[in-house]
């Protein structure tokens, strides 16, 4: 009874909203919410991106980097095995370095706010930065290996406080548009990497110093702009219940004085939660009520980083020669990915309000199976047809197109979007944990698995895209414009548990009974308070 009064008031509040998501939907996107989204992005998923890609136009430099301050230390040339252990190490290890950021990301936004955890990122930013571009100077590969560590662990916090702080930023209208914004610099920040690693730029052998040097400058950029933008209002409601800073976030936010309703929203969500804390991984994890999204979020992780696309980043120059590409034409066809990507990322921002998260997801997973069964065709015939290398390289860029248009950002915003405040850091730390394990394991993996399958490596990444869509097209409901009580109750079914129940293993300081709740819950629209549950 109290979930048909919840949804009977949600449908009349959703005719007085509509205006929102139709006539007025390119209003919602204010001046300071464009500023705001841009600088969070610039110095954080784009220099995620920018990481990615960085290694790969500098490695041969760099394994000669490794093999001569191997021969001055110990007199002999280091042997290819270990040479390409070495590597695979300097590669992955930015992942761990991610692992151990999305650990520590929970206390920190807590203690310090989305925004200001943004800013205070930088220091690892700089800090890596600093290290690896004087690693040639001082002839240490430690001092590289290093900064990969510590640039992961800046990546492994801000692709978790970024999607948290922009989520709680936007209208629910946009909020997947935004979200996608962290999408975009992700690919922004290849984007760059590999133009800054043309030969004609630092792509030479005295200059590859000067790429990882670069990334000082999106970190100063965000600590220049950053601080002049408010705190996520959400944060600074229902964590720091200061309700007069809140309303000016809002105003700032949405580029309007009048708002009541925002404000009133959150703090319904505030006086149910008042009684509850932070929500702990493990009880997360042992919560019935959500635990469908726990998986849904594990699976769209795992398959965003198995899918095999780190894979084509980080071993893009190897992966064109092998097609049979010339050695001094790679780095420019290298170029074309990143722009695709781009493209793509772009595209998808536009759409993803319109088409919606589920079919964007299935659809990009299902393309990309089809396009890596191409590709291993390809490679595995490239000898006997002359134009079959060029076939290669379209299918590359066709995968790259196809995560970009769904799985490049949309497991972010689902993880935003599947849970409540006090569950949203926890649910970003195992979203983190995963994300980051996944991608270790591609980037140290990946060049044994090419040697040992050779042509038909890219199979296994087709296996992983096949099973992720096949999950999602059963399991995932569409969540574009939804409430976070609207997500829940299409979850209810298979989560096994009423609404009622739900709202119980939600808000578990709130034990009141059925007849209370209700009672409450109509004394409040009756005083005019229209109540939507958790946004």
């Amino acid at each position: 009874m109290l979930a048909a009064k919840i949804c009977e008031v949600e449908r009349s509040s959703d005719v007085h909203l509509s205006w929102g998501s139709l006539s007025d939907h390119y209003f919602n996107w204010s001046g300071s919410l464009i500023v705001a989204s841009l600088t969070g992005a610039f110095g954080s998923s784009f220099l995620y991106g920018y990481n990615l890609s960085v290694v790969n136009a500098p490695a041969v430099y760099i394994k000669k980097f490794y093999n001569e301050t191997w021969e001055r230390r110990y007199g002999f040339s280091v042997d290819e095995s270990t040479l390409t252990l070495l590597w695979s190490i300097t590669v992955s290890i930015f992942a761990i370095g991610g692992l151990v950021g999305a650990i520590i990301v929970t206390p920190i936004v807590k203690f310090f706010g989305r925004k200001c955890t943004l800013l205070l990122n930088n220091v690892f930013a700089v800090t890596a930065a600093l290290l690896m571009s004087f690693s040639l100077l001082a002839g240490s590969f430690e001092m590289l290996i290093l900064g990969r560590i510590i640039m992961g662990v800046d990546a492994g916090i801000s692709l978790s406080a970024l999607p948290m702080y922009l989520s709680e930023i936007s209208p629910k209208e946009i909020r997947g548009s935004l979200g996608q914004v962290t999408a975009i610099f992700i690919c922004v920040g290849v984007f760059t990497g590999q133009v800054l690693g043309l030969p004609e730029i630092f792509g030479q052998e005295s200059r590859w110093p000067y790429l990882f040097g670069a990334i000082i400058v999106p970190s100063l950029i965000q600590v220049v702009i950053l601080p002049f933008l408010p705190e996520s209002p959400r944060y600074l409601l229902l964590e720091k219940h200061n309700t007069s800073k809140a309303e000016k976030a809002f105003q700032t936010f949405l580029g309007k004085d009048d708002v009541s309703h925002e404000v009133e929203e959150v703090l319904a969500e505030s006086r149910v939660q008042r009684n509850t804390k932070l929500v702990s991984i493990l009880q997360l994890l042992r919560t019935r009520a959500v635990r469908w999204q726990v998986i849904t979020v594990v699976v769209t992780m795992g398959c965003y980083q198995l899918c095999g696309l780190n894979a084509i980043w980080y071993y893009t120059n190897s992966i064109f020669s092998e097609a049979g590409i010339n050695h001094e034409t790679i780095p420019y066809v290298t170029l074309s990915t990143g722009a695709v990507e781009t493209v793509a990322a772009v595209f998808s921002g536009l759409v993803i309000e319109r088409l919606g998260r589920r079919p964007l997801l299935i659809g990009g997973f299902g393309l990309m199976v089809v396009f890596f069964a191409v590709l291993t065709v390809s490679l595995t015939l490239q000898k006997t047809v002359h134009w079959l290398p060029y076939l290669s390289i379209f299918c590359i860029l066709a995968i790259i197109a196809s995560f970009c248009i769904g799985p490049g950002g949309i497991p972010f915003v689902l993880t935003g979007e599947f849970f409540q405040q006090s569950q949203r850091p926890a649910a970003f730390m195992i979203a983190g944990t995963v994300n980051w394990l996944s991608n270790f394991a591609v980037g140290l993996l990946f060049p044994f698995i090419q040697g040992g399958l050779q042509t038909y490596c890219f199979l296994v990444f087709a296996a992983i895209c096949f099973a992720g869509a096949a999950y999602l097209f059963f399991v995932l409901p569409e969540t574009k414009n939804k409430t976070f009580h609207e997500i829940s109750q299409a979850f209810a079914k298979r989560n096994k548990v009423s609404l009622e129940m739900q709202e119980i293993n939600h808000y578990p300081g709130e034990r009141k009974s059925s007849a209370e709740q209700e009672s409450t819950f109509t004394s409040s629209v009756n005083n005019g308070e229209t109540k939507k549950g958790i946004v």
